[in-house]
This record gives structure tokens, sequence and C-alpha cells, in this order.
């Protein structure tokens, strides 16, 4: 692997939230490696994600999940909905209520009004998608007690899932949902009011942030639902043009 090559491994990585890497002892002595840099950049890691990683995979890979505290109440895991082809995916922060009793993400009213934005957005840009068309999926699958926001640890426990959803469609972008979504795939701290509106880059694939519908659905938010429909637009418009 060339240094640019492991430059690349290693943001990735870090976007995962691992900060330690270790490598196994070599038979050599460590006189015989030139320099540090040399040894680390002959460190052999292995793939995030299977070769020929599948949807179907990486559902059975989580099973009956039970790693972090968010199994202890939910009913049903919530995978993922939508085409394994297709060329955009949306990020949620994690079920509700009603996706946690149907087992299907966005059913509830925040995912009927994203339903919305995404059918009639497309119908009047004159786009020929509906919502089976995209893929839909949370960064946590399980939903957090009293719909709170999910921990770190169970980000970064499930995130790994995430990140293989993502790797195994290969869209050609991702609109994250929120604040959490954002923070998820970004790593950064900033809100989504910064955020949005921008291209950002997840793997090498173009990201856009927006608002979470559940935020849309507040009476007080005319502006960021505007500001929303934007959003979609340019996604739209950068995926099927």
């Amino acid at each position: 692997m060339n240094r640019n090559g492991l430059r690349e491994v290693l943001n990735f990585y870090k976007d995962l939230g691992i900060a330690d890497l270790y490598r196994q002892e070599s038979a050599a002595p460590a006189a015989a490696l030139e320099t540090e840099s040399e040894a680390q950049v002959q460190v052999p890691l292995l793939p995030l994600a299977p070769a020929g990683d599948t949807l179907f995979r990486i559902q059975e890979d989580i099973g009956d999940c039970h790693r972090c505290r968010l199994s202890e109440a939910r009913s049903k895991i919530v995978f993922g909905t939508g085409s394994e082809k297709a060329q955009l995916v949306f990020v949620g922060e994690g079920p509700g209520a009603d996706e946690d009793a149907q087992g299907i993400p966005f059913v509830g009213r925040a995912g009927q009004l994203l339903t919305q934005m995404i059918e009639n957005t497309a119908a009047k840009e004159g786009i020929p998608i509906r919502r089976p068309d995209v893929y839909i999926c949370n960064v946590v699958k399980c939903r957090p007690p009293e719909n709170r926001t999910p921990l770190p640890d169970e980000m970064e426990i499930c995130g790994q899932f995430l990140f293989r959803q993502l790797q195994a469609i290969s869209p050609r972008a991702i609109c994250a949902l929120g604040s959490t979504a954002a923070k998820a795939l970004l790593a950064t701290k900033d809100g989504v009011t910064r955020l949005r509106g921008h291209w950002h880059k997840w793997n090498g694939i173009p990201v856009m942030v927006t608002y979470h519908p559940s935020y849309l659905l507040r009476p007080y938010n005319q502006n960021a639902k505007r500001e929303a429909w934007e959003d979609l637009k340019k996604v739209l418009h950068y995926v099927y043009d």
C-alpha cells in the first residue's frame, strides 16, 4: 500500500471513531526497518467490510443484535428499506415508535413527510423517481428510549453496519437528515445550519446535509422547510440529471 492509499484508509478509520491501530510483530528485527515512517507504511490493515459485501449479508451479521444498551427496550431492529441499487441514500438518526413497531425506517409522521418531500420534489423537477427507488436507513438500528439522541458509543457500534450499508450500495450521493447523521458521517461538531446547502464527502461519496423531517414538522420552522426543499432539489438534480 502506498502512502496516499494508507492515508485514505487511516482517514476512513478515523471517521469511524477508531483512534488506535496496531500491527502484528514482524519476525524481522526492528533494525531491519530503515525508518519508522517506512514501518508505518507497511502496517497491514484489515478491510472494514468483507469482499463482495451485500445488504443481506450485513443484515445477517447484525442478527438479533445485543451489542449495546439500545437492544434492551427495542421491539424490532430497523435495518433499512429501498433499492439495493439506489443512487441516493437518506440517512436519519434512529427509529421512533412507529418504526420500532414495524421494523421499517421513516414510517411515522416524519417518514410520511420525507416521502412527500422526495416524491413531490422529484415530480416538480421532472425526475421520475419515487421513495422505493432510493434507500433509507438510520445511524442506529434500534429505537433509543424516549426517542433520545443516540449516545456516542451506540453510534460507534451501529456505525459499522451503516458504513457497510453505504459501501455495499455505493450511491452517487448521500443525504444526511439532521445533526446526528451529519456527525456520524462527517465526524464534525458543526450543526445542520452551518453544514446544509454545501457538499461534503464521506469516503469519496458526496454528502448533502439537511434538516431532519421531524424538525420540519414543528410549526415555527417555516424557513427551514424552504431550505430543506432547496437542499433536496440540489441532491436530486446532482444524482439524476
